[in-house]
């Protein structure tokens, strides 16, 4: 007895010497081991899979440098999932086997892809002939959008030449999709981001096929082609013409004495996707409200057509008994929906947004007719998997990541925002009434408010605007869509081949005047836009880990997810801003001054500043005359003081380089600095060809330099930088005057950011 005791007593004075830690990591194993068995029982472990699949899309966009050989990633891809297979007796190892296989292939998805659509973009800015057939075309308030499919480019080999160019043009009348021109135009290679870490326009022209951006120059001539144009050519255009002539009459519908009316602009954009028409004021009254995502065509869309699809099928199937009783009307009725939805996605334009949500709609509706829940989490992994390996690229976007983000969030919480929750049994009919529309609110408004919390980090991150009152607008705006719009959308395009539409376009805009009615006074409350400063990518990393964890899991490890979360806002809230914001060209930049406001120095672009304005979360418009308020500017260049006593100076005449050399901590021109420049940081036209869009801090201990790329970085969508020697600056007398404010937009810039969801 006295051994047994004595060696107990030494086990515990031992283990009372080891840290309270080491003493938690056998319990802390046997709670994560009972949980994951919790997940697989639950069959929550596939989930995962669409996850580790878009980690490794994400490694490849983000890091990879170079072709990649395909056989690597996927011949690793395989042989774990065949390692998985072999140890399918284990309870750990072939869910981390799988998991890390289809990590490879969503590798080798996003390599695949990228190779698959390469085509040349243009390196250097072009004045050139340009002759193609005009592939789409949207009208605009002033003009009109092309993409032309290139076929000549001045003298330009094939192997330099664009495939696709997106132009503006002051004029589309007689212009028509299918169309080959002859005109002359001005290309510039498609904008890299306006700050580092900011969007890239660039990548998203590459993996549309649009290898340069621009405008035309003087008038275009419709001539014969030289050739036929290709089938899928011809097919695109003549889907592009249809959804004009739509577009124009569902506008013409809701005209008034003025002409189209924005109701009839927005309503035509909810059913074509062209929205063209729709003016600055109109969008930004619609992003006030928080409801900018209706006129998008994606995820809410595609449900509320296939729904109304399917519920009128169905109803009117069940009227005849002998369907009803002897035909599958509810799964006829799927089928249906189905098809009706692609084809809307198709008339819509297959924009990525719309296709991505194409998907989940298939997903769900199929789930249907193999009698499975039709929204469930294994659904909505399995559509993320077929939209990641169709268009990887799609990850990084605002519209992949809210349009899943917010589905995620509305399937983890159903429980608590279904109806019969607050559906009394054995009530009267006046109770079960009231109890009804009770829910009916509560359930719209738990809706919307658990959508906006799981997408809010994503749209702060993309869009740096936060729209207090989105879930007042949501809640009461989307009755109207659901019950009005999207009815009559479905009921006027089965009417149009008929020629009985206009009605129905009328009575569509009746509901979408409503709409923009009252999110004009949910923009009229104070703060009702409120920007705030851009964060980094690791707080959204973050913060995306934290929303995996909370939704995906159905065990006690969905709490691990508060402490990324909790970091991940820490960061978000407290952003390090940088002081002095650059042009990718050095013609413009923004200085912090004095009041803790930034100054404008030169004429940045007019997108490239209001970008900076928004990372800094300062609400001014670009036309703000304060702008220039503390920057001291002549013909020469400009003058600005910085925080920590750092003078910058914005050169554009190459005399004022001894000067501003000498006296200035920063110099930005998009001249080529003379090698005797003695200031400490010196970006000029050879520094920012290879860097970017750069930004600095200032700090006690130094400059923090973050630039957009780096230097020899190997990008498809980013050509080698093309070095041009500028004309001699024109001699002008020295002496200091008023500075200039911010420059209009260049033709072919970044008039229209990310794509919202």
């Amino acid at each position: 007895m006295a051994g047994p005791r004595a060696g107990t007593g030494v086990v515990a004075r031992g283990w009372r010497a080891l840290p309270a830690p080491v003493l938690l990591l056998p319990a802390l194993g046997g709670w994560v081991s009972g949980s994951l068995a919790a997940e697989a029982a639950q069959r929550r472990l596939f989930p995962w899979l669409a996850v580790a699949f878009g980690a490794g899309a994400l490694v490849f966009l983000t890091l990879a440098d170079g072709t990649v050989l395909l056989a690597a990633p996927v011949g690793t891809g395989l042989a774990l999932a065949g390692g998985a297979v072999a140890l399918r007796a284990r309870a750990v190892a072939p869910a981390l086997l799988l998991a890390a296989s289809f990590g490879f292939l969503g590798f080798a998805a996003a390599a695949y892809r990228t190779a698959s659509v390469a085509a040349p973009v243009l390196a250097r800015t072009v004045i050139a002939p340009l002759r193609g057939f005009v592939e789409a075309l949207e009208e605009r308030e002033e003009g009109a959008r092309l993409v032309v499919r290139v076929l000549a480019l001045g003298e330009m080999p094939v192997s330099e030449r664009p495939a696709r160019v997106r132009v503006s043009y002051r004029r589309a009348d007689g212009l028509r999709p299918g169309a080959y021109i002859e005109a002359k135009a001005r290309l510039l290679p498609p904008p890299e981001p306006a700050r580092p870490g900011g969007y890239d326009f660039s990548r998203d022209a590459y993996f549309r096929g649009i290898g340069a951006v621009g405008s035309l120059l003087g008038s275009a001539a419709i001539t014969p082609p030289p050739e036929p144009a290709p089938l899928s050519l011809r097919l695109a255009a003549g889907l592009d013409e249809a959804r004009n002539a739509l577009t124009r009459r569902i506008a013409e519908s809701n005209g008034g004495a003025g002409g189209i009316t924005q109701a009839g602009a927005v309503a035509a954009a909810l059913v074509t996707g062209k929205r063209g028409l729709i003016d600055q004021d109109t969008n930004d009254t619609l992003r006030a409200a928080g409801i900018y995502h209706v006129v998008s065509i994606s995820g809410l869309h595609m449900v509320l057509a296939a729904g109304v699809v399917f519920w009128l099928v169905r109803a009117v199937l069940a009227l005849v008994p002998g369907l009803a009783l002897g035909w599958l009307i509810k799964k006829i009725a799927a089928v249906l929906a189905m098809f009706a939805v692609t084809g809307y996605c198709a008339f819509s334009g297959w924009d990525l947004a719309a296709e991505r949500s194409l998907v989940m709609t298939l997903v769900m509706l199929g789930a249907i007719l193999v009698d499975r829940p039709a929204l469930s989490l294994r659904n909505l992994a399995l559509a993320a998997l077929i939209a990641l390996a169709r268009e990887p690229e799609g990850l990084l976007g605002p519209s992949f990541q809210m349009s899943f983000g917010a589905v995620a969030g509305l399937v983890a919480c159903a429980r608590l925002i279904e109806g019969r929750l607050w559906n009394p049994e054995g009530a009267g009919p006046v109770t079960r009434g009231l109890a009804w529309l009770l829910a009916t609110i509560i359930g719209t408004l738990a809706t919307t408010l658990v959508a906006q919390v799981a997408t809010a980090p994503f749209a702060t991150y993309h869009f740096q605007t936060v729209q207090p009152f989105g879930v007042v607008g949501n809640a009461l705006t989307l009755p109207l869509v659901s019950l009005v719009v999207m009815p009559a959308a479905v009921l006027g395009i089965l009417a149009h081949p008929f020629a009985l539409d206009r009605p129905v376009w009328w009575t569509m805009g009746l509901a979408v005047r409503g709409m923009l009615d009252i999110s004009a006074w949910i923009e009229s409350f104070d703060r009702a836009t409120l920007v705030v400063p851009a964060f980094g990518a690791g707080a959204l990393g973050l913060m995306t880990v934290a929303l995996l964890l909370l939704v995906l899991p159905v065990s006690g490890l969905r709490w691990l997810g508060l402490a990324p979360g909790l970091v991940g806002l820490a960061l978000a809230a407290s952003p390090q801003r940088p002081d002095l914001y650059v042009d990718r060209e050095g013609g413009g930049a923004a200085l912090r001054g004095a009041d803790g406001r930034l100054v404008v120095l030169g004429k940045p672009p007019a997108f490239v500043l209001e970008q900076w304005l928004k990372a800094d979360g300062d609400g001014r418009s670009r036309d703000d005359p304060g702008l220039t308020t503390g920057a001291r500017c002549d013909r020469l260049g400009c003058v600005g003081h910085g925080p920590h006593g750092v003078s910058v100076a914005l050169v554009r005449d190459k005399r004022a380089f001894p000067e501003d050399c000498a006296r200035a901590t920063v110099v930005v021109t998009r001249l080529e600095a003379p090698p005797g420049c003695t200031a400490k940081h010196v970006l000029d036209r050879t520094f920012l060809a290879a860097h970017g869009s750069t930004t600095l801090r200032f700090t006690a201990d130094g400059v923090v330099v973050e630039t957009a790329k780096r230097p020899g970085e190997a990008r498809p969508w980013r050509p080698a930088p093309v070095v041009t020697v500028p004309a001699p600056a024109t001699p002008v007398a020295p002496g200091l005057g008023p500075a200039p404010g911010p420059a209009p937009q260049r033709e072919g810039d970044e008039s229209e950011s990310q794509g919202e969801p």
